[in-house]
């Protein structure tokens, strides 16, 4: 049931809990403001009290019991809420306000509490009084106090303020509660339903994103990000397994066919030969493809990325330059360079040392025989630029978005060998570092202008 449901979520518990601490708070300070109130009007009355007592103390001493009888006659008539009695020891009245001597035992200060009816217009009614009791010339009682059902009332009012004060905060608790595990319930209902939509295998669900930017809202972010990636590491895999069952099973077709028809034929050991010779070129060819994919799969897992420390492109790009000379020497293409200094980044050496590689590698190859091929390394901003450029045929900006993928061959407009995983590879290691890789038309004229943009460090 979504009642049960809702009582029994963690966050109605802590809602709950806090709601108990607060409602605490609250009746532990509306207790410190009853007891301090009443308190204060005990006091008040205690002063009142003994004022009156003073003035009475003083008129007897001047003038006798004849002028102190005058002086209670006068007040009890004036009253209010003050109270008199002069009796005799016997309890018989003298003078007051009072019709009896009240019952009720003295304490040692001589303050005692006790009832006493009042007339109102609805009829006689018992008040609360506290009053002060004296001996006068010993024959005498004086009572001198104060009707206290006023303080009464207030105290009353003050307790019933007090439990409807407790039962309002408990019952805003309990709504507040309820209705902040309503809302995080459904908020991460949203996050349940994405994680059974990915359970499912529908590896599109998202988490919404209501656009609050509080915690919830960063906690979607993080997982959607968290799942765009996963999506792309599935597709890729899956990507990668078809490429493999389409791409690879050709050449292991012609290796058997080459060494069946070898076994077949029986030309010697001439013939043996070359074909092994043959057979080992395909099978180290099989491998580094299988390797190029397996360096792309760990790329893009970030397995590498604990390997990573200050690197200088700057001296990678001239090893590599120097590296390739006698290849583009040999293939009568003119290899130019031009690198700048400070170049640092934080990456992993061997991973950007082969990036460069594969793009000069391309470079040299689609330049071909008269061509021309050239190497920048410099900073532009707070990114470092390895740019590659040739004077080949180039790519079609129709296929520029495609080509960074698997196994991916423009035959059109690069029809030489290879398996397509170069530029993935080159892709892989930028996103890796948090960069990206530009391809372009070349600015100086025909050809390619590959770019591996980096940040600095």
């Amino acid at each position: 049931m979504p009642i049960l449901r809702l009582l029994n979520s963690t966050t109605f518990r802590l809602a709950l809990i806090y709601m108990i601490f607060f409602a605490g708070s609250v009746f532990g300070l509306l207790v410190v403001v009853y007891w301090s109130t009443t308190g204060f009007m005990e006091r008040q009355t205690d002063a009142t009290v003994a004022a009156e007592i003073r003035g009475l103390e003083e008129q007897y001493r001047t003038d006798g019991i004849g002028r102190l009888i005058e002086v209670i006659q006068r007040r009890s008539r004036r009253a209010g809420d003050s109270l008199y009695m002069l009796a005799h020891a016997d309890g018989s009245r003298v003078a007051g306000n009072l019709n009896s001597w009240p019952d009720g035992e003295k304490d040692e200060e001589g303050w005692m509490a006790f009832t006493f009816e009042r007339p109102t217009e609805d009829g006689p009614r018992e008040h609360d009084a506290r009053a002060r009791v004296f001996e006068v010339q010993g024959t005498f009682r004086l009572l001198v106090g104060r009707d206290i059902e006023g303080r009464r009332q207030i105290e009353r009012t003050i307790r019933t303020t007090l439990g409807w004060a407790m039962a309002v905060t408990a019952a805003l608790g309990l709504i507040g509660g309820a209705l902040l595990a309503r809302y995080m319930m459904g908020r991460l209902d949203e996050v349940n339903r994405t994680a059974r939509g990915i359970i499912a295998g529908d590896l599109t669900h998202r988490v919404p994103v209501r656009g609050s930017g509080d915690e919830i809202d960063q906690l979607a972010e993080n997982l959607n990000a968290m799942l765009t990636q996963i999506e792309r590491l599935m597709m890729g895999m899956r990507q990668v397994t078809d490429n493999i069952a389409h791409d690879l099973r050709s050449p292991l077709n012609r290796l058997r066919n080459r060494i069946e028809v070898t076994l077949i034929e029986q030309e010697g050991a001439e013939a043996y030969e070359a074909a092994l010779r043959q057979t080992i070129d395909d099978a180290d060819d099989l491998i580094s493809t299988f390797n190029a994919l397996l360096s792309i799969a760990q790329i893009e897992a970030g397995a590498l990325r604990d390997e990573m420390s200050t690197v200088d492109v700057g001296a990678i790009a001239a090893d590599v330059v120097e590296l390739y000379e006698p290849a583009a020497e040999e293939a009568e293409v003119v290899l130019t360079s031009e690198i700048g200094t400070e170049l640092n980044i934080r990456g992993n050496r061997e991973l950007i040392s082969q990036s460069l590689a594969n793009l000069l590698d391309n470079a040299i190859k689609y330049a071909g025989a008269g061509g021309k091929a050239h190497v920048m390394a410099n900073v532009v901003g707070d990114q470092i630029q390895l740019c590659v450029s040739d004077t080949g045929p180039g790519i079609p900006a129709a296929d520029l978005a495609r080509v960074t993928e698997r196994f991916v061959r423009l035959e059109d407009s690069r029809s030489a060998p290879g398996a397509g995983l170069g530029l993935s590879l080159v892709a892989a290691v930028a996103r890796l570092h948090d960069g990206r890789l530009y391809l372009g038309a070349n600015d100086e004229g025909p050809g390619l202008r590959a770019c591996l943009i980096l940040p600095r460090a």
